[in-house]
């Protein structure tokens, strides 16, 4: 009988890592467990960071007692030099000269996610694209979770599962959601894939569009003939990865019914495949709003449906409130409603957001600039918005994306806009023009850096200056 507790291929990587030498680039809170858990292998580990020493004592206190090494502060990668393996943080560009100069030198280059897709007995899901990543992947998590499965969330969400792979079965069910910046250099795909659209996103990080899209492309370029790939019909780029793929495809569509896959009849959602088709779940049943949600659930029923029970995934939609940061109800003030978008890093994010509510909205947007293309925003904020508080960086390109659509079409002129200098005094001022039965919402359409370290601080601290406001 086979020992499903048995992992060979963790048992060789355990034996191939010990008393390697090894550089981990990177020690954000996330990277935290991947290097307790290296170290405990019997590995020589050097944590290297452009932080200075002083900026991380918080995270070297998880560290105390263990013989790591530090490389840290401006020029921090000159000393990546006489390692047999490189961990490059997924933020981080595999062309930089000094990773190129490891390789060259006979460093293996990799990753938390590569190698845990090496060595990972458990079956897996696989979300990517610009946008419904972390909800679409929450969704096919619960509703296998719910099923009965023992299940695991990671990738871009959570703990690196990496540092828990000692406790993952062969029956278990692996959900990721996975950044370009994890697929860039994959080696490996998942047996079950999904692309919830793609459209610009991360030009800061990425050298063009097209190596952007080539970057998602590793979530299904090494799939097997047996494996599953879920694509969006309705969006013209992950419409066309059907000629590429290597396993079998089904689509989601809000705007028609594929014939496999998932798409809306009446008011429902039905599963085709060939000639059997059911009808899953009302979509006025769905506790989360949003039509882009309406999306994501399509996406995880493709995903799961030859896994989990109808009446499951019923059950999710039912109860599944949604995940903090995205389109979450804060409070209510003076029949004033404050929702938190925080999770909001494109305009195609915001511009999903702003659809979800019938009325106008009073908008709080702006942020780091990716380097990304604002123009579409300007006739949705002229259809959507009421007035606009802006800050960061993208402020004056999500103005001139308004002034565009006032001088092309002439709408929009009644929609007041104010530049803020804080996210505080945005939502103060927001408050302060609002009205009984105004909604406010903060989905600032930009990455966050500019003013915080990532979107879960940026929503957490207007969570508390709304907060603020309620207990006032």
């Amino acid at each position: 009988m086979e020992d499903l507790s048995l992992n060979n291929k963790l048992n060789e990587f355990k034996a191939y890592i010990k008393n390697k030498k090894v550089a981990v680039l990177g020690i954000g809170v996330s990277n935290i467990p991947l290097i307790k858990y290296l170290y405990s292998l019997g590995v020589d580990i050097t944590a290297f960071d452009k932080c200075c020493k002083d900026d991380l004592c918080c995270v070297s206190d998880q560290f105390k007692g263990l013989d790591i090494k530090y490389s840290l502060g401006d020029g921090y990668l000159k000393n990546l030099k006489g390692f047999d393996i490189v961990f490059r943080t997924p933020g981080m560009r595999y062309d930089l000269p000094e990773i190129v100069a490891a390789k060259e030198k006979g460093a293996k280059i990799t990753s938390e996610m590569e190698v845990f897709f090496e060595v990972c007995p458990a079956q897996i899901f696989a979300v990517t694209g610009s946008d419904g990543k972390t909800t679409t992947s929450t969704l096919i998590y619960k509703m296998l979770k719910k099923q009965g499965y023992n299940c695991w969330l990671g990738g871009n969400i959570g703990t690196p599962l990496l540092s828990k792979i000692d406790e993952i079965q062969k029956t278990d069910k692996v959900v990721l959601e996975l950044s370009s910046f994890q697929l860039h250099t994959m080696t490996k795909s998942p047996e079950i894939a999904v692309v919830t659209n793609l459209s610009p996103n991360h030009l800061d990080f990425h050298k063009s569009m097209d190596e952007y899209v080539s970057a998602k492309k590793n979530i299904f370029n090494f799939q097997s003939k047996e494996d599953r790939l879920i694509l969006n019909f309705d969006n013209d780029i992950t419409k066309e990865f059907e000629k590429e793929a290597k396993g079998k495809v089904f689509y989601f569509s809000r705007l028609k019914q594929p014939d496999k896959g998932a798409g809306l009849k009446d008011g429902c959602i039905f599963y085709k495949d060939g000639d059997r088709e059911i009808e899953v779940v009302d979509t006025k049943s769905i506790a989360i709003p949003g039509v882009h949600n309406v999306e994501n659930y399509l996406a995880a029923i493709c995903a799961v449906i030859d896994y989990v029970d109808v009446k499951t995934i019923q059950k999710v939609a039912k109860e599944f409130k949604g995940v903090e940061h995205r389109l979450e109800f804060v409070g209510e003030k003076n029949g004033v409603l404050f929702y938190n978008d925080s999770i909001a890093s494109s305009p195609t994010r915001t511009i999903a957001g702003l659809l979800s509510f019938e009325q106008k909205v009073i908008l709080i947007a702006g942020g780091y600039d990716k380097n990304i293309p604002y123009d579409k925003m300007g006739a949705h904020i002229a259809k959507k918005v009421k007035s606009m508080f802006l800050i960061g960086q993208t402020a004056d390109k999500i103005h001139n994306s308004l002034k565009d659509e006032i001088e092309g079409t002439g709408k929009g002129k009644d929609v007041f806009v104010c530049k803020c200098e804080s996210l505080e005094e945005a939502v103060k001022k927001a408050y302060d023009s609002a009205e009984c039965g105004d909604i406010i919402i903060m989905s600032p359409a930009s990455a966050s850096f500019d003013m915080f370290k990532s979107f879960d601080e940026r929503g957490k601290k207007f969570k508390q200056f709304v907060k603020d406001i309620l207990n006032h």
